[in-house]
């Protein structure tokens, strides 16, 4: 294990104490499974592809004029 420091807002801190003595165990162990539920959540996760999220159109109502969406040579303008 590595000694290490990190600066954190105090609220945060605080509500980590809290946790610590609500689970009876050191405010160091809590961080640590914090940082490791962190690190395995977010390990090995790769960046989107540039294209995702392209054809947002604005549109909230989509699923129910697909068809009229599709036919129509000109859709109607999204909703304000």
């Amino acid at each position: 294990m590595k000694r290490t420091t990190i600066f954190a807002e105090e609220v945060l801190i605080k509500s980590l104490r809290e946790i610590a003595g609500n689970k009876r165990t050191s405010l160091s162990s809590t961080i640590r499974q914090a940082l490791e539920e962190f690190v395995s959540r977010h390990h090995g996760e790769k960046p989107l592809p540039s294209f995702v999220g392209i054809g947002q159109s604005g549109r909230n109502d989509v699923a129910e004029h697909a068809e009229e969406l599709l036919w129509n040579a000109s859709p109607p303008s999204p909703p304000s």
